[in-house]
């Protein structure tokens, strides 16, 4: 499978398709170029920021998937990680515990609770399996703006940090690496990868916080937590 041609094709006619604008295609994150794809692709040691091109996936790969659309002037953000063909156990395993880790995540994500509670959720369930949680890279606030306050880590303590009010939305995003949390930014500006060569994961929802509790906003039908 080629990236570029299966994916970055297929993603721009499903966020065009459905009204919406794709976010991330020419995003400005004040580095030396705007980001050139639509998604971003990331495969295996890359954790985030892939730059969609001609890499072949092959058979035992993981692939992670970074999507932003918006929608009447709001931005939704997520992102999920598969294996490609027959994957290692250990690849398994870190693509299911990188998503349960999220599930932990959003159950904090309550009215009056802080945001120290989300990222303590990741990295007592990761670290305690022996996973590097990445902290250079977080999530985030969203809304009008792709990137708003407060910032959302991986990382915390119960209690502390930025209280979340009805209404707030907020994008999730655990990043778990097999060995080192440390990363490196290759020289194309964007491409992220764990500085040890190691397989990471990575998956994002966007969520809303309601009185009723976590609203899951990117999934089709949308659903509370």
């Amino acid at each position: 499978i080629v990236i570029n041609t299966f994916l970055f094709v297929g993603m721009v006619r499903c966020v065009l398709l459905t009204g919406a604008i794709p976010a991330f295609k020419g995003y400005d994150a004040g580095g030396p170029t705007p980001f050139s794809g639509t998604i971003c692709a990331s495969v295996n040691e890359e954790i985030v920021h892939g730059i969609p091109g001609s890499r072949v996936l092959q058979d035992g790969d993981i692939f992670s998937v970074d999507v932003g659309a918006i929608v009447k002037g709001f931005h939704g953000d997520s992102a999920f990680t598969v294996g490609v063909g027959d994957i290692s156990d250990e690849a398994q395993r870190l693509i299911d515990d990188t998503r349960e880790s999220l599930k932990r995540a959003i159950a904090q994500a309550k009215v009056g609770a802080r945001v120290g509670d989300i990222g303590n959720a990741v990295q007592t369930y990761a670290e305690g399996l022996g996973y590097g949680v990445v902290r250079k890279y977080v999530g985030h606030g969203i809304g009008r703006s792709l990137h708003e306050n407060p910032q959302v880590p991986n990382y915390g303590r119960p209690g502390r940090g930025a209280l979340l009010r009805k209404g707030m939305a907020i994008a999730i995003e655990p990043m778990l690496n097999i060995g080192t949390r440390e990363t490196l930014e290759l020289p194309d500006g964007w491409t992220v990868v764990t500085a040890d060569g190691k397989l990471s994961a990575h998956f994002e929802d966007t969520i809303a916080i309601t009185q009723k509790g976590p609203e899951v906003l990117t999934t089709p039908e949308g659903y509370y937590f």
